[in-house]
């Protein structure tokens, strides 16, 4: 069994914001599986998809971003989510825009969804899938993660988000993390 989690806020103005390339990663994951986001659950919405056999749950927490944790703890314990098998994307302002950067574990960084989640998994060892969403603006950080993506930004995310949802199919496919990782960092 696999989880896959994405990261953002559930608000509609939250739709076309930086903060919400995790939900918008799983949204093409889930299209690219042919389900869909049917059941709430454990503090998220969910799309639960047989893949080669193997049940698969994707999730959008719909705690805002700085709670994420709370969907992600109560869907590990109710589903049993073994240790390598949880995945989740996220927003990096760190990254360049566009960029794509995967990792089988580390820490949370500056991110707080991400903090939310090591603080209540109480461990950083499980894989994460990282949209670099960072570009000079004169926007405080909480500022700019919550404004409107423009069109040349959307440009350069596309291909960011298709390379980040492929990289999430072929992780729920049983394709060993480190391959992942060396086929899809970089990408843009």
């Amino acid at each position: 069994m696999y989880l896959v989690v994405g990261l953002g806020n559930p608000e509609k103005k939250y739709f076309n914001t930086p903060h919400n390339m995790g939900f918008a990663a799983v949204d093409r994951l889930v299209e690219k599986l042919g389900g869909e986001f049917a059941k709430g659950e454990c503090k998220a919405v969910t799309a639960h998809i047989k893949v080669n056999g193997t049940k698969v749950i994707v999730a959008k927490p719909v705690t805002y971003m700085n709670l994420s944790g709370e969907a992600v703890a109560e869907l590990c314990r109710k589903y049993k989510v073994e240790k390598g098998n949880l995945i989740v994307v996220y927003d990096d302002t760190d990254i360049p825009l566009g960029n794509l950067r995967i990792r089988a574990q580390g820490s949370a960084g500056s991110h707080n969804g991400m903090k939310s989640i090591v603080q209540l998994l109480g461990t950083e060892d499980f894989p994460r899938v990282r949209v670099g969403i960072g570009k000079e603006t004169v926007m405080a950080r909480i500022d700019y993660v919550l404004s409107q993506l423009t069109d040349e930004d959307m440009y350069l995310l596309n291909p960011a988000l298709d390379s980040a949802a492929n990289a999430l199919c072929e992780f729920v496919h049983g394709v060993p993390i480190d391959n992942i990782m060396q086929k899809y960092n970089g990408k843009n």
